[in-house]
């Protein structure tokens, strides 16, 4: 092989130097290819059953050599290089007929039927080199071959519409309930919502202070946590709701061991924050948290309770030794056996709930279940907005007799339109 002597560039025109063998400016070859090898003569292979002799490849092999020797001493310049190119070539192709022959190899089969020629229809986009159909990646540059994928998009975030309403009821003389709806907001930047239904307990205001003390460390504790980082999975969301109660339950307890006048006081505590499209529950007594979607078409709207009633009533339903209709006027219906501020070690529930565009979660306080059905706190919830649904929930109870204290949240999630 030669290199092109200096001048232009045959593909490109640009000037090149002496003995490139590359050139600099659009990387084409400036190797000129070894002219044929020609042998002349009566020498010739004989084909006899598909095989030739390797001793005749042989002959012809050593024939070229030495008339590309020939060459090579009486030629100079670019002719010389050819010929010292060409003898390169020969000389490997004795070697390894030498070494086939040396083995005891004496034939070597030919065929007439050609090898399936290489496609390589995709064309690199970078470097326009072709490859294989189904190539990931350039054999050439290593550049990606594969389509971009489409580009998608996060869902939009839920807007929640928030209403609640809390009344003594027509029997008490105390509101013992607390109630709680706001946001977490770092910055500009909007985190969530908090829903939080606290009922309280314990005689006297004991009870309104344990729940308005569970409800107000339980949202600075969030606060103060989210103002620092924010929890990277449903995991660290739930242990973060779960470390909030647990300090609400220390505090309660501490109240209550301070002050004769309070021993022995708690609180039930229910709580949703809804980040994205997620809702992190957590839980302890017997207020209830539910999930409502419309039915379709006539369907009625689905009820789900998320939260379980820890109250000795709730087991035995459980265990099938009373109806839920009975445990709505049982006498022992909220005697709790687990509760915030009165329990040790104290344990809450939590769950991760989904979310979805038309979902409703309602928080509520027993005074209001123990009067109002599932399917008719439903049927109010999606035939009403919030805030009059709130409103005719707990006037529907009082109407019924409003034994207790009376609270309810309702939170309605819609798709939030892009700005």
């Amino acid at each position: 092989m030669a290199t092109q002597e200096s001048g232009q560039c045959r593909v490109c025109g640009n000037p090149i130097g002496t003995a490139q063998q590359v050139c600099p400016h659009c990387g084409s070859s400036l190797v000129t290819p070894s002219e044929q090898v020609i042998i002349t003569g009566e020498r010739q292979l004989v084909l006899v059953a598909d095989t030739i002799s390797l001793r005749d490849l042989l002959a012809i092999i050593e024939a070229s050599l030495a008339f590309w020797r020939r060459r090579y001493e009486n030629a100079t310049g670019v002719a010389r290089d050819e010929a010292a190119a060409a003898l390169q070539e020969l000389s490997q192709i004795l070697a390894s007929l030498g070494q086939q022959i040396a083995q005891g190899r004496e034939t070597v089969r030919i065929t007439t039927r050609l090898p399936a020629q290489r496609r390589y229809p995709l064309a690199c986009p970078f470097c326009g080199r072709g490859n294989r159909a189904q190539a990931r990646f350039c054999v050439s540059c290593g550049s990606s071959l594969q389509p971009p994928l489409p580009k998608t998009y996060p869902p939009p975030p839920l807007q929640p519409q928030v209403a609640f309403h809390s009344h003594t009821g027509r029997v008490r003389q105390i509101n013992e309930d607390t109630v709680y709806a706001g946001t977490f907001s770092r910055g500009n930047d909007h985190i969530g919502t908090l829903l939080i239904v606290a009922d309280g307990m314990g005689g006297a205001a004991a009870g309104e202070v344990a729940s308005q003390l569970a409800v107000t460390t339980v949202k600075n504790f969030l606060q103060q946590a989210l103002n620092k980082n924010l929890p990277g999975d449903d995991e660290a969301w739930l242990a973060l709701v779960q470390a909030a109660m647990q300090t609400a339950h220390e505090q309660v307890a501490r109240a209550a061991r301070a002050d004769q006048h309070r021993s022995g006081m708690g609180t039930t505590l229910t709580i949703a924050l809804t980040v994205d499209r997620r809702a992190y529950l957590g839980h302890v007594g017997d207020s209830r948290a539910y999930l409502i979607t419309a039915g379709t078409d006539n369907e009625a709207p689905l009820c789900q309770q998320l939260t379980t009633d820890h109250t000795i009533v709730a087991r035995l339903v459980d265990i099938g030794q009373i109806s839920p209709e009975a445990a709505r006027t049982h006498p022992q219906r909220h005697i709790l056996y687990r509760s915030l501020g009165t329990d040790q070690p104290f344990v809450a529930d939590t769950r991760v709930q989904a979310l979805a565009p038309g979902d409703i979660l309602l928080l509520c306080s027993d005074g209001l279940v123990n009067h109002v059905t599932d399917e008719e706190l439903a049927q109010l919830v999606v035939t009403n907005p919030p805030a009059r649904a709130a409103m005719a929930l707990v006037d529907l109870a009082n109407r019924r007799g409003g034994h207790d204290n009376i609270s309810v949240i309702i939170a309605h999630f819609s798709a939030q339109s892009a700005m």
